[in-house]
């Protein structure tokens, strides 16, 4: 980092500080109606919080800097032991159609010595059908009945019939890519020799956390047709936020795919089975019992996400509720083996998913004045744009500089508008004390009904009273009185566009692809029908359903509907199929999308991993920030419009 952009992230904060100041001694209203006082103070609150956890970030970027070191993979060091790990599958009453590619995907998972691998399905559902699956894939299967203690007394049950050095973690819907191992066990070997040839300066690794990633688009980028310029939301957290916790050393542990140092677990407990979110906790415990955490950039399993609203909404107060009963538990504020910087990264999560609550503070309060004349900041105008504006806006670059190309501040701040008014009840009640009785694992087959509908009832009334603030504040004004309410309407129109995404998201899209594609260049060859010919072909993308491809030779042709059979390559494994050409693309070069059948168990589970090993690609990484929210409004506006004219064409021809 320049000298020139400490300068100007320290700068940022120094303003943003003195904004601050200025906020709490002189403008609270503190002679006006109790109602208005405490909605007052809300608001600044609100205001400290949201610059607390945006100095974190900065400060932990500018500590990242100032060090100049990415966390690199080792490479196993084959002169020393190979540990042996454990592979811990766990399901409860998940699909197992879903449940086989995880285990098709384990079995391919390389490592020097493949008989120190110990793949276990660890099964709380008791089910026949996941112990043939177990059967099958010659892995192991543990069943436990009666559980009370969900994932974590799954888990712990299976522990206590497992004994590698180490174990790794997978959820249902996470599927290992087979390069796995070679991308966290390393850093283990790694700290076992630098433990002996150094153990003065050298902390126990206690477990390495890869990043969540998902093959099929998120709720935000499949409704608001964003597949191909908007990360996934998730990826903004487990991907940046989560590292920079790992340059810390106290990476925190999301629930899957991880690897661990089993004595470390052994140290603390096991799982604990107290909290919904037994993952944030252990990861913590692990961490103040003197053992370190990391976290890596690159993705080395992908899982499903849920893209209908109930889905999403139910995972994320899951969550929600979970991390407050885990903070709760840790007592973060005042726990003694809690390092600073330790402290400080489970202070700002925890103060996360009060984000949706501050969200909402700020959405109503400019409706309140611009309704009701109801004052909760008392400013001149020109204090505060002097005040104000050069904290405001020089912080926001600040954040955007020091933001990885995910996910921009933008962006950031219509995912929260999404889910705040779902999230911020149950974050309240659970902080009071008030747990929910029951949850479900979340469900990952997409499935909408006239409920569904209903979600979107919150965002269309702040929507509709936010129009209606815009226009009943700015009406009747001219010259100076414009500029005068400018920060009124700034706000009103920054919460309009937001909440004007969030209508578009709670819109059901349909979904017409069963299956993912994943972009894969693969070869193989085809059987030219009515010929003995063989003709040589590469694919563009692959699912589950079919593939497309394209002829090495150009001249050859095939016909929509034509059947054919070929031979496609896992590696240097042949898989024979059946097909149908579906569709001729007439590019140049011409290439075909063709359906897929494979009759052979064993091509059928090399045809999973050829499409499973690997992230998709034809997803993206990082956020186009040439496009921008109003290019995004119109696509979708334009988008619904011609859906609703479709619709109205299909009803006049019937």
């Amino acid at each position: 980092m320049t000298r020139k952009k400490k300068i100007i992230y320290v700068l940022s904060i120094v303003l943003s500080v003195i904004y601050l100041l200025w906020r709490v001694f002189f403008t609270i209203p503190w002679h006006a109606h109790i109602f208005t006082l405490i909605f007052a103070l809300m608001l600044v609150g609100s205001e400290l919080i949201s610059n607390f956890t945006a100095f974190v970030i900065i400060i932990f970027r500018m500590m990242e800097a100032k060090r100049g070191t990415s966390l690199k993979i080792p490479a196993f060091d084959l002169t020393r032991p190979i540990p042996d790990i454990d592979i811990l599958i766990v399901t409860h009453n998940e699909d197992v159609k879903l449940l086989r590619k995880t285990v098709n995907a384990a079995t391919f998972m390389k490592y020097p010595d493949k008989k120190k691998v110990h793949i276990v399905i660890c099964d709380d559902g008791c089910r026949s059908e996941v112990a043939d699956l177990a059967s099958e894939y010659h892995v192991g299967y543990i069943q436990m009945e009666n559980n009370k203690k969900a994932k974590a007394g799954n888990i712990n049950h299976a522990l206590e019939q497992l004994h590698s050095p180490l174990f790794a973690i997978f959820d249902t819907d996470m599927i290992p890519f087979s390069n796995f191992l070679y991308s966290s066990v390393p850093f283990f070997t790694k700290n076992f020799a630098d433990l002996e040839n150094d153990p003065d300066h050298t902390k126990a690794l206690g477990f390495v956390q890869t990043p969540q990633s998902f093959y099929n688009a998120d709720i935000f980028q499949f409704n608001l047709f964003a597949e191909n310029y908007v990360a996934n939301e998730q990826d903004f957290f487990s991907r940046d936020i989560n590292v920079l916790n790992g340059y810390n050393q106290t990476a925190l542990f999301t629930g899957s795919n991880a690897v661990f140092l089993r004595k470390a677990v052994d140290e603390v407990g096991e799982f604990p089975t107290d909290t919904i979110t037994e993952d944030f906790e252990l990861g913590t415990e692990i961490n103040m019992q003197g053992y370190i955490s990391l976290a890596t950039t690159q993705p080395v399993s992908s899982g499903v996400t849920p893209i209908d609203i109930k889905g999403v909404i139910k995972q994320r107060t899951r969550w929600a509720r979970g991390v407050v009963q885990s903070c709760r538990n840790l007592h973060i504020f005042t726990n003694p083996n809690l390092s600073m910087t330790n402290r400080i990264i489970l202070i700002n999560t925890y103060l996360y998913w009060w984000t949706f609550t501050r969200r909402l503070i700020y959405i109503i309060a400019p409706l309140l004045y611009a309704i009701f004349k109801v004052q909760v900041v008392n400013a001149n105008f020109w204090i505060l744009m002097i005040v104000w504006a050069p904290g405001y806006f020089l912080l926001h670059y600040v954040l955007g500089d020091a933001s990885s190309k995910i996910r921009n501040e933008r962006w950031g701040e219509i995912q929260e508008t999404f889910f705040a008014p779902y999230l911020f009840i149950p974050v309240f009640l659970e902080t009071i004390g008030i747990r929910a009785k029951k949850f479900k694992v979340t469900e990952k087959n997409v499935t909408f009904s006239l409920k569904d509908r209903l979600y979107i009832l919150p965002y269309l009334f702040l929507w509709t009273l936010t129009l209606y603030a815009i226009i009943k504040f700015n009406y009747g004004k001219w010259g100076s009185e414009i500029i005068v309410g400018s920060v009124i309407t700034f706000w009103l129109v920054t919460h309009f566009i937001n909440l004007s995404f969030c209508l578009f998201v709670s819109m059901k899209r349909n979904i017409y692809r069963k299956s993912e594609r994943f972009a894969r260049e693969a070869i193989g060859k085809i059987n030219i029908p009515n010929t003995n010919k063989w003709a040589s072909f590469k694919t563009k993308d692959v699912s589950e359903g079919g593939f497309s491809f394209l002829f090495d030779d150009p001249k050859i042709k095939l016909s929509p509907n034509q059947h054919f059979t070929g031979i496609i390559y896992h590696e240097d494994t042949p898989i024979e199929f059946q097909s149908r050409v579906v569709r001729v693309i007439e590019d140049e070069p011409v290439w075909y999308a063709v359906t897929i059948q494979v009759k052979s168990v064993k091509n059928q589970n090399h045809y999973i991993e050829l499409i499973h090993d690997g992230d998709n690609s034809l997803l993206p990484k990082a956020q186009d920030n040439w496009i921008t929210p109003l290019d995004e409004l119109h696509l979708n506006f334009v988008t619904h419009l011609r859906n609703i004219e479709r619709s109205l064409m299909r009803l006049m021809r019937n």
